[in-house]
């Protein structure tokens, strides 16, 4: 963990250091699962929401840009437009091959598909083949890693060690990265957990194996944001109404520098998390921080302006939660956003 906060202060000096501000920029990254699979409304979204996410992009200015090029940036320090989008989907499923890629295709659009190999490997009906994956690269598709098994990696196996579990999680990354260097003859250093999920050893290993990685926590990507964690904002039924929508299409990453802890699995029951910001024209006055399941928490102020703390109010569930904060800008015509996530773990008798 240490290691980790070092290097998310280290990130912001040498950010600071080459004047890139949230304005220059700032990139939002969508995922998605499933397309038009109406009996999987918390993993895919209908062709209707997903035709109006469409249409409102190319009539509104948005730049539709590849995952590669808006990570390129951030690593080398560079701006982008504003109001840059991407788009990910997550598993490979057959219908991203059957309904999103004739829709993005008609509009010469890129998106990025994160691939858990062995389940094209094994041949399930409901997945992509790799001849269908090879048709879509053609057309400017791109394929990164999702692990080959789309395990839960913050799970320790019974019996098994600390070093053991990180050992097979390499093990499973890198299956999947060959297998899609054997298969389409490339594949970008990207990667996206499983779930969402990591912890810091997992996101350790992850950056070490020179991976930039997404989670499922939402937000936008700005300069600050850890390159081991990069957030996006996941898109269903439940989350795809395109009056919601619009809101997170606009936003902006706000420049948290650092986040206390940095561990997202615990068995505390109602974490502290403490935020530390840097400069911004974001209307803090009106911060507002949400909990899963909880609705509205007020952040508590440690320092004006610059550090502030949000606790849930009653006990977390087991698995996955989040805490999310918003802010206007000084406009108030965007939101600021920033989210963390929370594993929740039951104590072992």
């Amino acid at each position: 963990m240490k290691k980790l906060l070092n290097a998310a202060i280290v990130l912001f000096l040498f950010f600071a250091a080459q004047g890139v501000s949230g304005q220059e920029f700032n990139a939002v990254v969508l995922m998605y699962h499933k397309f038009g699979e109406d009996r999987y409304p918390s993993t895919s979204v209908s062709l209707e929401q997903f035709h109006a996410h469409l249409e409102y992009l190319a009539t509104n200015g948005f730049h539709v840009l590849p995952l590669e090029e808006i990570v390129t940036a951030y690593r080398n320090k560079s701006p982008l437009p504003d109001k840059c989008i991407s788009f990910t989907v997550d598993d490979a499923y057959l219908s991203v091959y059957t309904q999103a890629f004739p829709r993005m295709k008609k509009r010469n659009w890129p998106f990025t598909v994160f691939v858990s190999s062995d389940a094209v490997d094994k041949g399930y009906r409901s997945y992509m083949t790799w001849d269908q994956m090879r048709e879509m690269r053609k057309n400017g598709v791109s394929f990164a890693n999702h692990t080959a098994s789309h395990d839960y990696l913050v799970r320790r196996k019974q019996g098994e060690s600390a070093q053991a579990h990180i050992d097979r999680v390499r093990n499973d990354i890198e299956h999947c990265q060959r297998r899609l260097l054997e298969e389409l003859g490339d594949a970008p250093m990207l990667f996206a957990y499983p779930y969402g999920e990591y912890n810091t050893e997992i996101a350790r290993l992850v950056e070490s194996m020179g991976f930039t990685a997404f989670g499922q926590h939402s937000g936008a990507v700005g300069p600050f944001c850890n390159p081991a964690t990069l957030p996006r904002f996941p898109v269903n039924q439940h989350y795809g109404d395109l009056k919601s929508l619009k809101t997170k299409f606009y936003s902006l990453a706000l420049p948290v520098s650092s986040i206390v802890p940095f561990e997202p699995v615990t068995a505390e029951r109602r974490p502290v998390l403490k935020v530390y910001l840097e400069e911004t024209d974001a209307r803090l006055n009106e911060l507002a921080c949400f909990v899963s399941g909880q609705g509205r928490t007020m952040p508590k102020w440690i320092e004006s302006n610059r550090r502030f703390s949000i606790q849930a109010a009653k006990d977390l569930g087991n698995g996955r939660n989040r805490y999310t904060c918003t802010a206007p800008n000084r406009e108030r015509s965007r939101y600021y956003w920033f989210s963390h996530q929370f594993v929740i773990t039951p104590p072992v008798d």
